[in-house]
């Protein structure tokens, strides 16, 4: 009896030590230090993905204490045990009971102002870099479409926070839903109860994959210009960006990495202060003459998915509004985020063309003069390569758990063993992809272009035209008529400027690929 009593105690012990550590982890991913570099807002996706303890190389398992299997009493209720070992079940990810056991009553939940520290990152990260030569291509009109991007963002992120709720037997509104996979299957059940949320997972992996390649196209740009004397071409730069981050594919969590995250963020802030402050001080030389209500037919569209891949933040809204203390502040939340970001992206564009005019680069900061170009950019490649390992083991676990970890429905074996360590294949995918990122980045090589084809893709798909087609599907008998008038004009909006960006940013990359590929 000693023995055994013995025994439940020291589970329990154990037990209480390891939530208390899985709760701090996920405490940092919600008080912005995790989530706080990455400007695809992965953070918050599927139930908290990134701080999910298998990706702490944690997995639950039920201990079943001594009594019971000699026929004594039942377990004490609660008795988990997080291991580190790989031997116990782990819930399927995205499931009910997955989500049940990370939304305990005891995680720690955030308030209004650190959800929107979270967005804020999300959609003013360093792609606002590419902003000014969106304006380049647009003019006024691409001023427009900067504020315009926002409202729309901002509407069609509240509408699928709608699409969480529905309304129960006592006419209550109660929260059904988790994430925006949830959103997608219940508009595609009961026909097909999966494919929406094997779509939405498509796009997330490929808007995750071409953030990587971008991370790493602008860190060979910008060391390139930074130091154009050195015999060293932009591909070599981004084949040792490349060697630097070849260690990401052994990453089990990102505890290490999101130390760095806050650092990062302020440090980015610290420089657009700085390149406004040059700008500023250039006023008298403002070529207001050369923005004009004039597009560029060709490259405009291009600028289109420029604008709204930086404003890119839905994929990770339901599980961050899910995270808040009162989820009744979402809303205001929404609207001082994007106000915020509308005027200082409007703002930073405006007056970085206005001082280079017709010389606006893809990466403003390469305009700098030489003397201070060369500390900037080597702070905003620091920034990018750590930056890099957020979208790149999001993707790895997004592939991991939809082909490989998907219980009976995986494609292929798992890829870690029965004692948690990655086998040596799964290795070798991680660092397949790893290298596709850098062969992209080599063979195009183009900032702007890649981040005007991944915002017209998955940016507009899942900022514009998902959001609206589910809240019309789940809510349009609740809906008032300006409500399905906005959601069809949005659609309709979204579908010709995704289309149209698309084909335009397909064409030019093609061109290029071609180019590089003859030299």
């Amino acid at each position: 009896m000693a023995t055994l009593l013995r025994s439940k105690l020291s589970n329990v012990a154990t037990s209480v030590s390891h939530k208390s550590q899985a709760k701090v982890s996920g405490m940092f991913a919600r008080m912005g230090f995790q989530a706080a570099t990455d400007e695809e807002a992965v953070g918050f996706a599927h139930c908290d993905d990134l701080d999910m303890e298998h990706r702490q190389g944690l997995q639950m398992d039920i201990l079943k204490s001594e009594g019971s299997e000699e026929g004594g009493e039942p377990p004490l209720e609660g008795d988990i045990h997080y291991q580190r070992d790989g031997t116990g079940p782990l819930p399927p990810s995205g499931s009910k009971e997955a989500c049940s056991e990370l939304s305990g009553q005891g995680k720690p939940k955030i308030t209004a102002w650190e959800a929107g520290w979270n967005v804020t990152n999300a959609i003013q990260g360093m792609f606002v870099l590419g902003l000014p030569y969106a304006i380049l291509h647009g003019g006024y009109l691409g001023l427009f479409l900067i504020i315009f991007a926002a409202v729309v963002c901002c509407y069609t992120g509240k509408i699928l926070i709608a699409c969480l709720y529905e309304e129960n037997e006592d006419g209550e509104i109660v929260r059904v839903r988790d994430s925006y996979v949830d959103i997608a299957n219940a508009c595609c059940a009961p026909r097909f109860p999966t494919l929406g949320g094997r779509i939405v997972n498509v796009a997330q992996i490929i808007e995750l994959v071409m953030t990587c390649i971008l991370y790493v196209v602008v860190s060979g740009n910008l060391m390139y210009n930074s130091f154009p004397n050195l015999p060293v071409s932009q591909k070599s730069w981004s084949i040792i960006a490349t060697a630097v981050l070849l260690p990401c594919a052994f990453l089990k969590n990102l505890k290490a990495v999101s130390k760095f995250s806050l650092l990062c963020t302020l440090a980015h802030f610290v420089i657009n202060i700085l390149v406004i402050a040059y700008c500023l001080s250039r006023a008298r030389d403002w070529a207001w003459d050369k923005v004009k209500f004039y597009i560029d037919v060709k490259k405009f569209p291009i600028s289109i998915g420029i604008i709204v891949f930086s404003y890119t933040s839905q994929i990770f809204l339901p599980s961050l509004e899910g995270n808040m203390q009162n989820p009744k502040e979402f809303h205001c939340m929404m609207n001082w985020t994007h106000i915020a970001a509308c005027i200082l992206k409007g703002l930073f564009a405006l007056v970085a063309y206005l001082t280079w005019a017709d010389e606006t680069k893809e990466v403003i900061t390469d305009n700098l003069p030489s003397t201070i170009r060369a500390v900037v950019n080597i702070f905003l490649v620091a920034k990018a390569l750590l930056s890099y390992p957020l979208p790149f083991f999001a993707a790895v676990e997004v592939l991991e758990r939809s082909l490989f970890q998907d219980g009976n429905r995986a494609f292929f074996p798992n890829c870690y063993g029965g004692d948690g360590r990655l086998k040596s294949w799964g290795l070798t995918l991680r660092c397949a992809l790893v290298v596709f990122t850098l062969l992209m980045a080599i063979y195009v090589p183009h900032f702007a272009l890649l981040m005007g084809l991944t915002g017209s893709l998955t940016g507009a798909g899942l900022c514009f035209l998902l959001p609206s087609l589910f809240h019309l599907k789940l809510l349009w008998r609740k809906l008032l008529w300006h409500h399905v008038f906005f959601d069809v004009a949005i659609f309709v909006i979204g579908g010709i400027c995704s289309v149209s960006g698309f084909i335009h940013s397909l064409e030019g990359l093609i061109e290029a690929f071609r180019t590089n590929a003859e030299d």
